[in-house]
């Protein structure tokens, strides 16, 4: 594959970036991840608003969202995808060993790879582990991710392709790489921002294409609901047909199942909403 790494295309084997690079030493660094259909990316304008104001969260550079664009143009047509997966890093670039940050400018990478269409339901798990909705890093999507990446080796190893946390009050909160909707009383309902989970872009657009209600949601909305579906950029809207031990038959349910065919229709009418 060739990517786009600090102003220009290189081979793979070729991308490198210095042992010393903030991003690597201690994660100090944003990203965001698009969906690619057809050789497109996917809401490509939020995306890079979000990444930028991940970055200013973080106190970093607000990245060049000009060359980001270029950037992006640049890997997609060096590897046209059907269907795919953009990613764009921003680290904090080359710093001394330790929390400080150096005076160098930032690292930017843009990389792409192929996947394969999601099923329309899956399966998830609840775990022990929760969002601090206060932190710092409170609805940044910053490359410190290890707490993901141990949640969702859970799931796995449960047969499960996501996990579902709560934040530190117990209330419903996000998967490890997806937001959460529920319906309850035949409701559709989402927690909010003020849960501590990302401000995700395609949660976004199921909110305002559906009319989803945004509200604070006790852990235990996910046994009272006739229907839960998952939301990102790579799943769409995917409904779970298991939580933990419980089984959700007929998934997707007739309301998930028509915000399916919403984003389905808006997201096709209108590759950049």
């Amino acid at each position: 594959m060739t990517v786009w790494l600090n102003g220009k295309l290189v081979e793979e084997d070729a991308a490198r970036v210095s042992v010393f690079d903030h991003g690597l030493t201690v994660g100090d660094g944003v990203f965001e991840t698009l969906k690619v259909v057809d050789g497109r990316p996917f809401a490509l304008t939020r995306h890079l608003a979000r990444l930028t104001a991940s970055a200013r969260g973080l106190g970093l550079p607000a990245p060049d969202t000009d060359e980001a664009r270029r950037a992006c143009a640049a890997v997609l047509d060096a590897h046209p995808l059907a269907l795919g997966r953009l990613r764009i890093t921003l680290t904090g670039g080359l710093s001394p060993l330790g929390s400080d940050r150096g005076a160098a400018d930032t690292t930017l990478l843009v990389a792409a790879a192929p996947i394969e269409p999601r099923p329309p339901a899956t399966a998830a798990v609840t775990v022990p582990w929760t969002r601090n909705e206060r932190g710092a890093l409170t609805g940044l999507k910053s490359t410190s991710y290890a707490e993901n990446v141990v949640a969702l080796a859970r799931a796995k190893e449960q047969g499960a392709t996501e996990a579902l946390l709560a934040n530190t009050t117990g209330a419903l909160c996000e998967g490890t790489a997806s937001n959460v909707f529920v319906v309850v009383d035949g409701e559709l309902h989402t927690p909010s921002l003020a849960s501590g989970c990302l401000p995700g872009i395609t949660r976004a657009l199921v909110v305002e294409w559906t009319g989803a209600r945004e509200t604070d949601l006790p852990m235990d909305a996910l046994d009272r609901a006739d229907e839960i579906f998952l939301t990102s950029s790579l799943r769409d809207v995917q409904a779970l047909h298991t939580l933990d031990d419980r089984q959700l038959p007929g998934a997707p349910g007739p309301v998930t199942a028509e915000a399916m065919r919403i984003f389905a229709e808006r997201s096709a009418a209108d590759t950049d909403p």
